[in-house]
């Protein structure tokens, strides 16, 4: 399964918090950010994460996210 989100992150430091924060609770899934989009897209890949509880992480965190339709 493939989910795409748009977030509001601004830069490398805090995509990379937030990617290994990720892995944390989903082990095993290929995360990354793409920040020259300008949804600034949040990309992940694999079978074991729910898309409403990674939106809930990176709101705890203080940014935006929903999923990119």
């Amino acid at each position: 399964m493939i989910e795409v989100f748009r977030t509001n992150v601004k830069n490398v430091s805090q995509a990379k918090k937030l990617v290994a924060l990720l892995l944390q609770y989903f082990p095993g899934n290929k995360i990354n950010f793409d920040l020259s989009d300008c949804d600034k897209v949040l990309r992940i890949e694999g079978e074991n994460f729910i898309a409403a509880e990674v939106i809930m992480l990176v709101n705890e965190k203080g940014f935006t996210c929903d999923i990119l339709e």
